[in-house]
């Protein structure tokens, strides 16, 4: 019987333990000096029976063996010099079994036989199989194990194998094998015992101890797996089904689940892939409580390793149908274990998936066949609340991605967005960034509309609200950074044919405009460049957009981008919408297509006046329509004056006058464009000049008012280098005086301020131009040269 010791008790029976030893084995070596063949014996039993203890833990009576262990090397020696001497080494053989406790008597036994069999004086067959019967006499767990484990210590190199000198005769490879095997039997007999040796209340302890000698137990498969003799056809038809026989009939889960670990282990690879259907039929054959998921896992795993080293033994997997037999044992364990978690079902589907993967990459098909195999599996979980299985759904998904390069191969696998609805909100969009990240790695372009399609199926998570999510319960950074990936993506969308890519434009917008009114400013704007770039490569084509069937042209996209911006600008994204609007109308303008140029300013002045109400964006929005403006040559005069007139209204309108001010004078360069061909109207640039100037006047006068000083000139210094700039593009109605009389108004201003310095930075910066334009000399000094400063 097991008795369970504490520490304390432990390292005092160990020390009597050794003390013994070290106390016989004293004597011992002094018979052995003297050559006295029976004190040898005498002693040396005396020594070995301090290993008849039951007060040990298995950890420490390890020791106590190693110790004994060591002494036994010389007692070995000794037999034989003695078999040397003329000693029969049988007469030896015969006299040790007087030995009179049992286990001293086996041990020494186990000793001469391995002399025996060196000697060849009997057939190493007949000495093994006695041995290994006899001892059967011992049936205490641990000290029989270990008795055991030195009969396979003192024998290994002295198997009949292949190649070996005890080989020949009646002596043959199955004598080596069987030995082994019988062996290896009893000890996991009495292994599998232990559970059974102590009360029920000690179960826990006592699989602690039986975790600890489990290798005993496993060193017999790795004695077989080093037999030379053991080939392929002797491992299928004698080694595996007998291995298999006893670790299923053991019954005992620590056992099965160890024993099946250490064949996976030692066993080579191919003698794997060989008997693979023999090995996975013991798998749902195995206790209900073995973690049979983890044996699968490592056998898929081992022979995954194997493929990838070796590219010649691909061919095997195919011949032996790898990846069927797999499939189906998976199968077989999860219907045979009713009770498993669906995080164990799910993680045996990751690991077939990255088997498939390693060694039958170019068959889509079984990958898609793992995945609906999950589908089935996951009928009954609407939606995954385990933690663990969520984990597990997002590694079966992230691998082919990471498996493939070019990510759109996983938009070809049918299951791939059933295993998706699976997952919780929160996941979605965890795999659905994942998804993300690998096309923006791998620089993969999405190229036709139904791959659009469905991608953004995969990624509705983040391109729309899923049902029982709200927005506001959204990290306000984590969302950012969801929407700026999203909007990388749609410029991931290309191809070279205007037909496609325009479907691929209207499947976007399809998923991207039930966003919501926080999603779309960030995925509107990509979508609408994604168009222009379209609008771009098209370019000089048009025609009258009658049905669907025509070919794909300008106006047809800028009728869409019109929709789409209506869509944000009614959420209401008012400026975002104005700016994407006068992108547009520069898009017309380079297409020549006036109409739908002048349509998209109309829309630009519609939302300032009717949704821009803030004086700041006011401010914004206007200079946007003036510098747009001032870039378009599509307009004709009657379209190009309306345009102007409004903006130069608006200008005026705006409810600070240094902004009603600054804007004016911007539209000054409405009437003045530099491009060969463009607008030259001086007469109407100085107007705008002179009402900058009379608002400035005014600004400087209600300053004057409220605060009692004249306040900063600002304003003026930079009507002045507006006059400057026109003064030297050669307008002739901007003159030498009117710019004399400009610096004098600013001068007496800042003479005027008592409260101000006498001089102004930007002023003493203009009159610094003023006079390096005059010493400059040529026709531009000259131009300058009347001016006094």
């Amino acid at each position: 019987m097991i008795i369970s010791n504490s520490i304390e008790d432990d390292e005092k029976w160990l020390a009597e333990g050794i003390a013994g030893i070290q106390h016989h084995a004293f004597y011992l070596h002094r018979a052995l000096d003297a050559n006295n063949l029976r004190e040898a014996l005498k002693y040396s039993a005396q020594m070995l029976s301090e290993l008849r203890t039951s007060k040990l833990s298995p950890h420490k009576y390890y020791e106590l063996y190693m110790r004994a262990f060591d002494e036994l090397k010389s007692l070995e020696m000794f037999f034989k010099d003695e078999s040397r001497h003329g000693v029969s080494i049988v007469d030896l053989y015969e006299l040790v079994q007087h030995a009179g406790n049992t286990l001293p008597r086996l041990y020494l036994l186990c000793t001469v036989g391995s002399v025996c069999i060196k000697s060849k004086e009997v057939p190493a067959k007949d000495v093994l199989k006695d041995l290994v019967e006899m001892c059967r006499g011992v049936q205490h767990p641990i000290r029989g194990l270990f008795l055991r484990s030195y009969l396979s210590q003192v024998s290994r190199d002295k198997l009949p194998d292949i190649g070996s000198e005890y080989e020949g005769g009646a002596d043959t490879v199955m004598d080596a094998v069987n030995f082994v095997l019988q062996n290896f039997t009893e000890m996991n007999k009495l292994w599998v015992r232990m559970q059974h040796q102590g009360p029920h209340q000690l179960k826990e302890k006592l699989g602690k101890e039986r975790r600890e000698l489990r290798d005993l137990v496993g060193k017999n498969l790795h004695v077989l797996s080093q037999i030379e003799g053991v080939d392929l056809e002797m491992y299928k038809d004698t080694v595996l089904p007998r291995v298999l026989e006893q670790v299923v009939n053991c019954k005992d889960d620590l056992a099965q689940y160890y024993l099946m670990e250490c064949i996976i282990q030692v066993f080579p690879d191919d003698y794997h892939l060989q008997t693979l259907e023999t090995l996975l039929s013991a798998c749902p054959q195995l206790q209900p409580t073995v973690d049979t998921k983890t044996i699968l896992s490592q056998l898929m795993g081992r022979l995954s390793n194997y493929a990838a080293s070796n590219a010649d033994v691909l061919p095997e997997f195919l011949q032996v149908e790898a990846f069927s037999k797999l499939s189906s044992a998976i199968g077989r364990v999860i219907e045979a274990q009713v009770d498993m978690p669906i995080v164990g079902a799910i993680t045996l589907y990751v690991s077939l998936l990255t088997f498939t993967l390693r060694v039958h990459p170019d068959r889509l098909d079984y990958v898609d066949q793992v995945l609906g195999a999950c589908v089935k599996k996951l009928a009954g979980n609407p939606k995954l609340e385990d933690n663990r299985a969520t984990k597990q759904v997002v590694a079966l998904l992230s691998a082919p991605l990471e498996k493939y390069d070019d990510t759109v191969t996983a938009l070809t696998l049918s299951n791939y967005p059933r295993v998706m609805d699976h997952l919780d909100n929160g996941t979605n969009k965890v795999m659905a960034m994942v998804i993300i990240e690998s096309i923006m790695k791998n620089n993969t372009c999405i190229s036709t509309a139904d791959k659009v399609d469905v991608l953004f199926e995969l990624i509705k998570g983040l391109i729309k609200d899923l049902d029982g999510t709200s927005i506001e319960e959204l990290d306000e950074e984590d969302f950012n950074d969801e929407q700026n990936a999203v909007a990388r993506l749609i410029h991931m969308l290309y191809n070279d044919d205007p037909e496609e890519m325009l479907k691929m434009i209207f499947t976007v917008k399809k998923h991207v405009t039930n966003g919501g009114p926080t999603r779309l400013p960030f995925t509107i704007p990509p979508l609408v460049f994604s168009a222009l770039r379209l609008v771009r490569q098209l370019q000089g084509q048009d025609g009258e957009v009658v049905g669907e069937e025509v070919p794909t042209t300008p106006k047809k996209i800028f009728q869409l981008l019109n929709q789409i911006i209506e869509v944000l600008s009614s959420v209401p994204f008012p400026e975002l919408a104005l700016r994407l609007y006068l992108q547009c109308a520069e898009a017309a303008n380079d297409c020549d297509l006036e109409p739908i140029a002048y349509e998209f300013f109309t829309q630009a002045f519609v939302l300032y006046e009717e949704e821009i109400a803030d004086s700041k964006a006011q401010v914004t929005a206007m200079h946007l329509i003036i510098g747009t403006l001032q870039r378009m040559s599509v307009f004709g005069v009657e379209n190009r004056d309306t345009l102007t007139h409004k903006a130069t209204g608006y200008s005026a309108k705006l409810l600070k006058k240094p902004d009603q001010c600054r804007a004016v004078y911007a539209c000054s360069h409405l009437f003045w464009v530099d491009d060969q061909g463009g607008i030259k109207d001086g007469e109407r640039v100085l107007l705008c000049l002179k009402r900058a100037l009379r608002i400035a006047n005014a600004a400087q006068q209600m300053t004057s008012v409220t605060r009692g000083s004249s306040g900063p000139v600002t304003l003026f210094v930079e009507i002045l280098n507006k006059y400057l700039y026109y003064f030297e593009k050669g307008n002739p109605h901007v003159t030498n005086t009117a710019i004399q009389g400009l610096v004098e108004l600013i001068r007496n201003e800042l003479e005027s301020d008592s409260t101000t310095r006498t001089s102004d930075p930007f002023f003493s910066s203009t009159l610094r131009y003023i006079q390096f334009q005059k010493q400059k000399g040529g026709a531009m000094g000259e131009k300058f040269a009347s001016i006094k400063i």
